[in-house]
């Protein structure tokens, strides 16, 4: 029979359609290709003046905008946000609008023209975390930045257009209406029971254990209860903190770890679907809170939003969490 789940983080409604097709073998995906296409690169070494100049690079001794990095930040070419001028708020009759500030920059993973972040070194994959951290806490200084967007896209089925692996920022002059949402039912939650909502939620996951993928001294790998796709899959810290750009290096490089293995899986089971990764955080100039707790959303790309999803705010998922885990956990790879 379907079931209807509700989400605690985001008090939305889920249908869990389990009769219709669930194994990994039955979605109809795009497949991102195992072997670069041969095309023109701008993110390579030598290329470097085909990017705006790099706002961070971790380099051995080379220059600026040389080869000699292991990983490199640049604004994006062709920009959501522009980081000159003012905000401008201002209203025309019931209508607000203000000037397009922000950020949004690139970070290129590694030199090698690899296509997958799963296929990138631990540490690696911890430098790609470092410059998130990194970038953050720097734009965190700007004051009329009120949020950072961290994610990557996988594959041209998520939005990628570029195959040499990177993933983006986009640093916004207001709090987007999805994290508010999450953020005011933590603090709901908080309020009523004080006590986190992903703590909570943390605790009962790891008592059932159905939906584990992965635990480690820092985290937990865990198939949400009510996944709004199939094999929807969040990375949450055990330790409490709002804010990723507060992460230590311990930290993160347990995170790298769990991240190549939580990829590694996903790319096994489902034959190297495209997919979308979020760092969900709390919002720049607010101070640490009790209540928010920073995670991390992979999303492959399995099934397609449609006209129900559209007009009711509800998803169909087809897959059962507790199966995801399952068939997730059998692919080793830890």
């Amino acid at each position: 029979m379907p079931e209807l789940r509700k989400d605690p983080v985001s008090d939305r409604w889920v249908i869990i359609a389990t009769d219709r097709a669930r194994r990994p073998s039955d979605f109809i995906r795009e497949t991102v290709p195992a072997e670069p296409s041969g095309r023109f690169c701008p993110f390579c070494p030598g290329n470097e003046s085909k990017t705006p100049p790099e706002v961070l690079a971790y380099r051995s001794g080379s220059q600026p905008n040389q080869p000699g990095w292991s990983l490199r930040v640049v604004p994006n070419k062709f920009p959501v946000l522009g980081i000159e001028g003012d905000l401008d708020r201002e209203g025309e009759g019931m209508f607000d609008k203000m000037q397009g500030i922000g950020a949004h920059e690139v970070v290129i993973e590694a030199p090698e023209h690899i296509l997958s972040m799963a296929a990138l070194s631990e540490r690696s994959i911890e430098q790609v975390l470092c410059a998130f951290r990194d970038r953050t806490n720097d734009l965190k200084n700007d004051r009329r930045l009120k949020y950072v967007l961290i994610f990557k896209n996988h594959g041209e089925g998520a939005g990628a257009t570029l195959e040499h692996s990177h993933s983006q920022l986009i640093a916004l002059p207001v709090v987007p209406k999805r994290v508010q949402e999450e953020l005011e039912v933590a603090g709901r939650y908080y309020d009523f029971k004080e006590r986190c909502l992903f703590c909570d939620l943390l605790r009962q996951e790891l008592k059932a254990g159905t939906r584990i993928v992965t635990e480690t001294d820092q985290f937990i790998v865990v198939e949400p209860y009510a996944p709004r796709f199939p094999f929807e899959t969040w990375i949450l810290p055990r330790r409490h903190g709002s804010h990723f750009e507060n992460a230590d290096g311990p930290q993160l490089s347990n995170l790298a770890w769990t991240l190549k293995s939580t990829l590694r899986k996903l790319e096994k089971v489902l034959e190297r679907p495209p997919y979308n990764i979020v760092i969900h955080t709390a919002p720049l100039q607010e101070a640490a809170s009790a209540y928010y707790h920073w995670h991390i959303e992979i999303i492959p790309k399995l099934t397609r939003v449609a006209g129900f999803e559209w007009g009711t705010g509800f998803y169909i998922n087809p897959t059962p969490p507790e199966e995801s885990a399952q068939f997730l956990r059998d692919a080793g790879l830890g």
